[in-house]
């Protein structure tokens, strides 16, 4: 790739009297130091995941104290749902994030918002004409298998139900926030998730205790906030794309047309992904009917919902950002050429991940009971239940930080299948094959399932690891004349 510094041409697929400059890829991912390259994506989304995380805490704090602690059990077994479908979905960014770090470490403009205009219509029909109708039909059904608990299940119908159906815009707002990071930009996704953030607390104070002539929703006020927050940041993506001025956009001047051969790249690239995440999510669904078989099912899905979805997240949210960042950094080096960089870039995340799970862990190890008490759980039962799962995660922690930086040093140079295998092994098979056994030999009680979690965790681990060390993805290629017409 010819050096150039300045990177002011005039983009080719625009016409009229005034130049237009390309956008100014960073090119310190590619050329400069390698953990300031690595920290500079990493940091500003773990920020957003954390304070989102924090959003997700502040909820389940406000439906367990005005609603009770089976709100907290719907919310958790609502999402566990919810995210079978939509990381399915979202699979389709996964390859739309691909191309786009191959084509920016390239310097190629043009064929990244190609990939990132594709990436939006295919996520507009899938939210639209599959999600929406889809999973507002299957709604009862799916809160009828994972738990037994009718109250839980009155709950969590509607919160369900609004989630299904509004979802377009937290759709949009994954596509956008993941195209800007893989073109080197993580602030912009920063703010966009701050903002969404922010709005989404503040509705949903209101519409989960209610304001004025607003009445309280309670549960479901949670959903109605959070869809008008995502809508809202959606739309303005779309403004923002289609009018540029962010260094990804939609085309000018190419048609508006879907483009069968880059969608079908995005497919083939995310396809894996979202086959993992159904993998991922349909064991969590399986996992959550072993715990509403249990004795104290309520209780142990509160625990469950309180600290493994919520208070876990703080360690599995800032990984996925270092996840993010390794797999921008890992990707746009491979386009650049430079494979020895990409390799060193995912070990420098799994450092940083190790270092913030360790401090996290500590907190889960010593103080849980403190923790849980700021969700108003103070059930014996649910309390007793839930200390025990923390301490278990403090350990676990340490291990998925690392497993899930390994992961985007894959996905994020092509080598999307690997990570598939490995999370059917290490999310389904382990984990439920350890839960099943028990279940038949003796009493399940909730100590074996949250073992089983750690086991599935630490095998995820040192496969991920394994496999990123055999260094197959070195040779995986992107024929970017056949993908981008």
């Amino acid at each position: 790739m010819p050096e150039n510094t300045d990177h002011e041409t005039t983009h080719p697929a625009e016409t009229g009297s005034e130049e237009t400059k390309k956008p100014k890829f960073d090119r310190s991912i590619v050329e400069g130091p390698l953990s300031a390259a690595v920290w500079k994506i990493a940091w500003p989304t773990m920020l957003t995941n954390a304070i989102a995380g924090m959003q997700g805490i502040v909820d389940h704090a406000l439906v367990g104290n005005l609603v009770g602690y089976k709100a907290n059990a719907a919310i958790g077994i609502s999402f566990q749902i919810f995210l079978v479908v939509i990381v399915f979905i979202a699979s389709i960014f996964t390859g739309m994030s691909v191309l786009v770090a191959r084509f920016a470490g390239a310097h190629e403009p043009e064929k990244v918002n190609r990939t990132v205009y594709q990436a939006f219509l295919t996520a507009v029909f899938l939210a639209v004409g599959v999600m929406a109708p889809v999973g507002y039909l299957l709604a009862p059904y799916l809160l009828a298998f994972v738990s037994s608990d009718a109250e839980v299940r009155a709950e969590a119908l509607p919160f369900l139900r609004i989630t299904f159906v509004f979802s377009f815009g937290l759709l949009i707002y994954f596509m956008t926030s993941g195209a800007l990071r893989s073109a080197g930009d993580a602030k912009t996704p920063m703010m966009l998730g701050i903002v969404m953030t922010i709005l989404n607390l503040m509705l949903n104070i209101v519409f989960i205790r209610g304001l004025g002539p607003i009445p309280a929703y309670g549960t479901a006020g949670s959903a109605i906030g959070t869809s008008i927050a995502t809508g809202g940041v959606g739309l303005y993506a779309i403004y923002k794309m289609w009018s540029g001025g962010w260094v990804v956009g939609f085309p000018k001047g190419n048609g508006w047309a879907p483009d069968w051969k880059v969608i079908r790249s995005l497919f083939k690239f995310g396809l894996p992904t979202g086959f993992q995440g159904i993998a991922m999510n349909v064991g969590g669904v399986l996992m959550l009917s072993f715990i509403g078989s249990l004795a104290q099912s309520a209780a142990a899905q509160a625990a469950y919902a309180v600290s493994y979805t919520q208070l876990f997240s703080l360690i599995t949210w800032t990984s996925v950002g270092l996840m993010g960042a390794a797999a921008a950094v890992a990707g746009q080096n491979i386009g650049a050429g430079h494979s020895d960089r990409a390799f060193a870039a995912v070990n420098t995340a799994a450092r940083f991940g190790l270092v913030g799970s360790a401090f996290l862990g500590f907190f889960f190890f010593f103080f849980p009971q403190q923790l849980l008490g700021i969700f108003g759980m103070t059930d014996p039962d649910a309390v007793a239940i839930g200390v025990q799962l923390m301490r278990v995660l403090a350990f676990s922690g340490l291990f998925i930080s690392v497993a899930l930086t390994y992961t985007g040093g894959l996905q994020g140079t092509g080598d999307t299948k690997s990570p598939l295998y490995i999370s059917i092994i290490s999310q389904v098979l382990i984990p439920l094959g350890i839960c099943f056994a028990i279940s038949r030999l003796s009493t399940l009680e909730p100590l074996h399932i949250w073992l089983a979690i750690l086991a599935g965790h630490v095998t995820r681990c040192v496969l991920s690891v394994v496999r990123f060390l055999q260094g197959k993805w070195r040779q995986i290629q992107v024929d970017i004349e056949t993908t981008i017409a």
